[in-house]
């Protein structure tokens, strides 16, 4: 009797969703080796990623999910084990569905960063990956991938018109993209930040395009229809 009320219970309790996981790789500013407008030299120094415009500034990545109040900090590595990443950190979501970890990579090792990026959007261990910081396939070739995705990952690559230079190469891995841009652009951390509230509700990609476009809005002084233009239709 009580190994079948049990059981019942079993079949009527709902299964608890697996926890999100959200990898993000920041390219750090970098005026030396990075083909950018320059930016102040503090905020450009990508060997400093407390001072650097991508990290450690208001909009950039640990200072703007340190201060939301949708995201826990839970860890801080300084010392991850790899010269080219100079800090990790780890936040929960407040839903408790969602974890997010963060890389900053050395400025001069773009091309490194984005080819981890990439290889954590084919792994099949993440839900979603981010790529945030200057469009490295504007300085360098980087070839393709042989392989496929191997399981449901979704990306966003917040860098100047990366539609144009990513969707193909990823839709061709079997990677979904759910926010890319159109035009020139700041890719500041608010933009990713807002278009992870829908995303982690199982909204549409039209949606996550509205809540980008409306972060950036704010933080540009722009229209709302012009800041939404900076991001591509990708729907259905």
């Amino acid at each position: 009797m009580l190994r079948a009320l049990t059981f019942a219970l079993l079949l009527l309790t709902p299964l608890t969703a697996a926890e999100k996981r959200i990898a993000v790789f920041v390219g750090l500013c970098d005026n030396a080796t990075q083909g950018i407008v320059k930016v102040g030299a503090k905020i450009g120094d990508g060997d400093k990623p407390a001072d650097n415009l991508y990290w450690g500034c208001t909009d950039g990545l640990r200072s703007h999910f340190k201060a939301s109040k949708r995201w826990k900090l839970e860890k801080t590595e300084t010392a991850t084990g790899d010269d080219r990443i100079l800090e990790r950190v780890t936040f929960r979501h407040v839903s408790g569905d969602a974890i997010l970890v963060a890389e900053a990579w050395r400025g001069s090792k773009l091309k490194d960063c984005y080819e981890a990026c990439e290889k954590a959007m084919l792994s099949g261990d993440n839900d979603l990956v981010t790529f945030i910081g200057h469009n490295v396939l504007m300085d360098v070739a980087i070839d393709a991938p042989a392989e496929k995705a191997k399981g449901k990952t979704d990306a966003i690559v917040l860098c100047c018109i990366s539609d144009r230079y990513f969707r193909q190469r990823l839709e061709n891995a079997g990677v979904r993209p759910v926010v890319l841009t159109t035009q020139l652009m700041y890719p500041g951390s608010f933009i990713l930040h807002d278009a992870l509230e829908p995303w982690l509700q199982g909204k549409a990609r039209g949606n996550l395009r509205d809540a980008a476009g409306l972060a950036y809005a704010r933080n540009q002084n722009l229209k709302p229809a012009a800041a939404k233009g900076v991001f591509a239709r990708l729907d259905p």
